[in-house]
């Protein structure tokens, strides 16, 4: 199916040095489609493929519970009990299990790489998972590969109220119209914009590097 174009219309037509920091989404930016990881699961405990996606995305109670996840209002132990609950199956570990086949998305963790290694900042603002049991975040080091890390819990904030990209800017220090923002759901670009920020939809890992080389200097961004 063809989409259409992803840049935010209101970002730069030139590259130049405008930007001190890129913030990035932490699943489906960082990581392969979510999607994916979705269906692997529902497939490894005889589910239909969509059957975790539509508990975790679509139901009522699901959502609910996935909100009250990411602002830290009840534990992955408790939302893993209520998922499960929600698809009849056992729920010990759940999130660890649903995320064993999430994967870096190896294009962008290196553009992402290549910007920091040149003087500019990188900063993660993720809706959270969960950190405990399973911490989803352990493999790609985000403390060290990134100036400044927010997940939602840590703050009773979540995506996209507007608080937490005002926090983002606030530990990095610096005004929206210095940052780009990336993430996946168009819904959490709109708060970005507003603030200032240049933003991209990242709807597909070529493109979004693409972009990224388009808004910085190139030699900054490495990529296919």
């Amino acid at each position: 199916m063809t989409r259409p174009p992803a840049t935010d219309p209101q970002a730069p037509t030139q590259a130049g040095d405008r930007y001190a920091a890129v913030i990035f989404d932490f699943g489906g930016v960082l990581t392969k489609p979510m999607d994916d990881t979705a269906r692997c699961f529902a497939r490894e405990v005889g589910l239909p493929d969509d059957a975790y996606r539509q508990a975790v995305a679509v139901h009522p109670t699901g959502r609910q519970l996935y909100a009250q996840l990411e602002r830290g209002q009840i534990s992955q132990e408790e939302w893993n009990t209520g998922i499960a609950a929600l698809l009849g199956i056992d729920g010990t570990n759940l999130m660890g299990r649903a995320l064993a086949t999430l994967r870096p998305e190896e294009s962008v963790v290196a553009a992402a790489a290549a910007i920091r290694a040149t003087g500019l900042r990188t900063a993660i603002l993720s809706n959270s998972m969960g950190l405990a049991p399973h911490n989803p975040y352990t493999p790609w080091a985000l403390e060290t590969c990134h100036d400044v890390v927010v997940l939602s819990e840590q703050h009773r904030l979540r995506k996209p109220e507007r608080e937490i990209y005002e926090l983002t800017l606030d530990l990095l220090g610096l005004p929206g119209s210095a940052c780009i923002f990336v993430d996946d759901n168009s819904v959490n670009l709109v708060p970005a914009r507003e603030l200032g920020m240049t933003t991209i939809h990242a709807i597909d890992p070529a493109s979004t590097v693409s972009q990224l080389r388009e808004l910085i200097p190139c030699q900054r961004v490495s990529g296919p």
